[in-house]
């Protein structure tokens, strides 16, 4: 029996000294999590074990069951699921950052000393820029390329304005799309005053343009990926709507993501042609962990900045013109028919009244009643009160960028008189009609941050705090909306409501730590919170410096 003891006392120590196997790959702890889940709970640990997360609740009942080979104290900090938008144009985004950035130009002369600047440093090729908006200059009139032919009278340029429906063109660009004075375009204009041509150019007419421009190499088409992708981490942005893509850029796209170096969620909307139409009808959805196709983006209208909107009655600032449709009303609903046989999703930009009410009148047509179709209206920017309905009646999913509100608001009422313009913007009234609505940027017309979609939302206030008592202030959500509105919200307009949009078991480990409580800080300290940290999979993929 003495010989046993020893023997006993050494298989003790050895089972000791052994390591304990790990079960779980990272524990966040000591942090203010919420989880956005239906009863909005709040706890302050969560695992994660395979890029999913497999328990949430308190720290300490969680540390003694799981043992983790990482943990993310977050020293009291908030965590959110990761933010999701509903609304971008995320790799035009990326090929922006390698043009010229014309965003915050003051004036004409000002996008003119900008693209000098840029030829200077590219010497050859297109220029093209992005970004300007002629409201923001003290005269607020579209120019003219006169200047911008003296300049560059051999190398072509093109400018889009800040919401990409309108554009300015020098002779040499226009010369390459042999557009000539005083032709026509349907759901476009190419502006000829007295015989010779501006250079402005609105909506399809830009296409005639921008469609001559030579397509991006491999390398560029990477390096945009790459560089959105950066920048959006550095928000917090875990997911991405990209609003109107090429079908050839799905393997692109799954390619980078295979290999690692693209690890940004994407849910691609393709556009509205017919090469995007047979390759999605031929193909299906197309669904990966990191990649969701299954939508189509279609185009109503064109932008309320450039007149381009189309609307039930005149412009308040030009008599006898209403802008225009894009496409016939037949094209839409011959549209509608095929996307709705083949079981896919539609996602109409609507911004104009009249486009509005014939979008939805088509929808309504189509859908016949209660779905769970997720048909959206993109922008869903001037509603008539009598339309209203719609969204309710055939669950129409109004997607919205709230920072359009606050970045409109000077000059929108301008455009559309005082009464129409109560029937703008009007989040409040569209939240109401199903109870849930998606929130977005639509960047890079607007800042890519979610944080500023939080912000106007709530406060409809710009970064300097105007107006002092936020801008038609009753059509503003609460904190809690305006959070679902960027994550769960956003995660269940494309159908991934079971996999992301909160902290629960099962679902993807897509988090962020903020320095600071969206829920709990003043409402002119909501622009000023930082990104601490964001996480895909459990895995860190920013940190700030």
């Amino acid at each position: 029996m003495k010989k046993i003891w020893p023997v006993l006392l050494l298989a003790i120590l050895a089972a000791c000294n052994q390591k304990k196997e790990y079960n779980a790959d990272l524990l966040v702890k000591n942090a203010l999590v919420y989880t956005v889940d239906s009863n909005f709970t709040q706890a302050d640990a969560f695992v994660v074990s395979a890029g999913k997360i497999i328990a949430v609740g308190k720290a300490d009942t969680l540390e003694k069951k799981y043992n983790v080979r990482e943990i993310v104290n977050a020293h009291g900090n908030p965590v959110y699921p990761g933010f999701i938008d509903a609304h971008t144009h995320f790799y035009r985004y990326g090929l922006g950052l390698q043009d010229v950035n014309l965003v915050g130009t003051k004036s004409w002369g000002d996008i003119l000393d900008s693209v000098q600047n840029y030829a200077k440093r590219n010497s050859e090729g297109w220029i093209v820029g992005h970004g300007w908006d002629q409201n923001d200059w003290t005269i607020k009139q579209f120019p003219n390329k006169a200047k911008l032919d003296s300049l560059f009278p051999v190398r072509p340029v093109i400018l889009t304005r800040v919401d990409g429906h309108g554009a300015i063109a020098n002779q040499a660009a226009l010369s390459i799309a042999g557009i000539k004075p005083d032709q026509k375009i349907n759901g476009g204009e190419i502006e000829t005053v007295k015989g010779k041509l501006t250079g402005i150019l609105v909506d399809n007419a830009v296409g005639l343009v921008t469609h001559k421009i030579p397509e991006p190499t491999d390398q560029i088409t990477e390096a945009a990926l790459l560089n959105a992708q950066r920048n959006c981490f550095a928000v917090g942005l875990t997911t991405v709507d990209d609003c109107g893509l090429p079908y050839t850029m799905v393997n692109t796209i799954a390619e980078l993501q295979h290999k690692g170096a693209l690890k940004m969620r994407m849910y691609v909307m393709l556009s509205d042609n017919e090469d995007n139409i047979a390759y999605l009808f031929k193909r299906g959805v197309y669904k990966t962990p990191g990649l969701n196709v299954r939508s189509f983006k279609v185009y109503a209208d064109g932008a309320l900045g450039s007149r381009g909107a189309c609307l039930l009655q005149d412009y308040a600032d030009q008599k006898g013109w209403k802008g225009f449709l894009l496409n016939s009303q037949k094209h839409f609903q011959d549209v509608a028919e095929r996307i709705a046989a083949k079981g896919f999703q539609m996602c109409t930009h609507c911004i104009g009244d009249s486009a509005n009410r014939a979008i939805l009148k088509i929808y309504a047509g189509v859908l016949k009643g209660k779905n769970d179709r997720r048909w959206r209206i993109e922008h869903a920017q001037i509603i008539s009160p009598e339309d209203m309905h719609y969204f309710k009646d055939y669950n129409i999913i109004p997607s919205v960028q709230p920072t359009h509100a606050t970045s409109d608001m000077y000059w929108a009422g301008k455009r559309l008189g005082p009464q129409r313009l109560k029937n703008a913007y009007a989040y409040r009234e569209l939240l109401q009609q199903n109870g849930w609505m998606p929130l977005g940027t639509d960047f890079p017309v607007e800042n890519i941050s979610p944080l500023y979609t939080f912000y106007a939302a709530v406060e409809r206030k710009d970064m300097k705090g105007y107006p002092e008592g936020g801008f038609q202030k009753e059509n503003a959500l609460n904190r809690i909306e305006a959070l679902r509105g960027i994550t769960i919200w956003a995660a269940r307009a494309n159908f991934e409501e079971k996999e992301k949009g909160s902290i629960e078991v099962g679902k993807y480990a897509d988090f962020v730590i903020l320095d600071k409580d969206l829920m709990k800080v003043s409402g002119a300290d909501l622009p000023k919170i930082k990104v601490l940290k964001t996480y895909i999979n459990g895995d860190k993929v920013y940190e700030k410096k």
